[in-house]
């Protein structure tokens, strides 16, 4: 039979795949299994990247290249590896009477309840969204040494015709603080050891909902920013951003940016959540100035706190991301 209708077989059957219901809440809505669709196996949903790159690469040569880039960085025997271990869902929850999305990740097989980690993604609105594959790059290598990940992939996000948008560390916030409800409704997960870490502008959102959530014992921040005004200072263009979705920024500049800025109120964080600060000192999106500054702000107001730096890496870690993983794991296993 023809590689090619073995996986349109494939794709059709996974239709039908029935959700996982990892959360058992009635609240929560439409928990669909992220193992579903192309992502069934890895051949359809290879076939299916390469469909995608086929629209945009012309050259025969530089679609092999990108293909092999794919499988260097995914891979079948890593992909087979997490379906085995992993449960993955999508969710849709309510925050202020508006439909969000989400997502959690689960071992499949675990004796023990299991801590629990709510992950901030980077980006804003679509761009940054957490998809399959940043999923298997980014969190499932963490879920996959006994962690149960959840997160928000913020208001709007992925949605049509939304009457409500990422506010980049606005109304958002509430999205990634009613997480907080659902968790002890996901069988295996321990209420009383839960963690929270974020990349990027997730780094923010990280500090911003820390401010009003209890429970939470440890957090790190992956390339965080955290003075959104200095920031500005080492990359300009996020003003753009800013104006898109900043609600009255132009009006407000100043006090949006410092309110949302964990270095203006370092001295109000709690003594008894460390903080792991990861960074790259080559990182052009953000600026490793921001987690030093940071760290020496957790040093003066005696926080505690490690911050590490990967000499000449970029804001996605590229270079040292199982390093940093190492450290996610082991950092989140001392403190929850």
């Amino acid at each position: 039979m023809n590689k090619y209708l073995v996986i349109f077989i494939l794709v059709l059957s996974s239709f039908g795949t029935q959700a996982l219901n990892l959360i058992n809440d009635e609240r929560i809505l439409e928990q669909k299994n992220c193992f579903s669709w192309i992502f069934t196996d890895y051949d359809s949903w290879r076939y299916g990247m390469e469909r995608k790159y086929k629209k945009k690469i012309k050259s025969d040569e530089k679609l092999k290249q990108a293909l092999i880039r794919f499988d260097s960085t995914f891979g079948r025997e890593k992909f087979d590896l997490y379906k085995s271990q992993l449960s993955c869902s999508t969710f849709k929850y309510i925050v202020d009477g508006k439909i969000v999305k989400g997502y959690i990740i689960k071992p499949k097989l675990a004796k023990n309840k299991l801590p629990v980690l709510i992950y901030n993604r980077g980006g804003n609105g679509n761009f940054g969204g957490v998809v399959f594959g940043s999923m298997m790059r980014n969190l499932f290598p963490i879920a996959s040494e006994g962690f149960i990940i959840i997160g928000s992939q913020y208001r709007g996000t992925f949605a049509k015709k939304s009457t409500v948008h990422d506010e980049f560390g606005g109304e958002d916030v509430k999205d990634v603080i009613a997480l907080l409800d659902y968790i002890p409704s996901i069988d295996g997960a321990d209420p009383k050891r839960i963690g929270m870490y974020g990349a990027s502008r997730g780094g923010m959102q990280t500090h911003l909902a820390l401010k009003q959530m209890e429970n939470v014992k440890a957090i790190a921040t992956i390339a965080g920013n955290s003075d959104l005004l200095k920031g500005l200072t080492y990359r300009p263009e996020m003003e753009k951003v800013f104006k898109h979705r900043i609600p009255f920024y132009e009006k407000n500049k100043v006090k949006e940016l410092e309110k949302r800025s964990v270095l203006n109120w370092v001295a109000d964080l709690s003594p008894n959540v460390p903080i792991l600060l990861l960074h790259g000192t080559n990182d052009k999106r953000v600026s490793v100035n921001h987690s030093i500054d940071l760290a020496t702000a957790l040093s003066r107001n005696n926080i505690p706190h490690k911050l590490v730096l990967y000499p000449d890496d970029n804001h996605g870690l590229r270079k040292n991301r199982n390093k940093a993983n190492k450290e996610l794991i082991s950092w989140f296993r001392k403190y929850l």
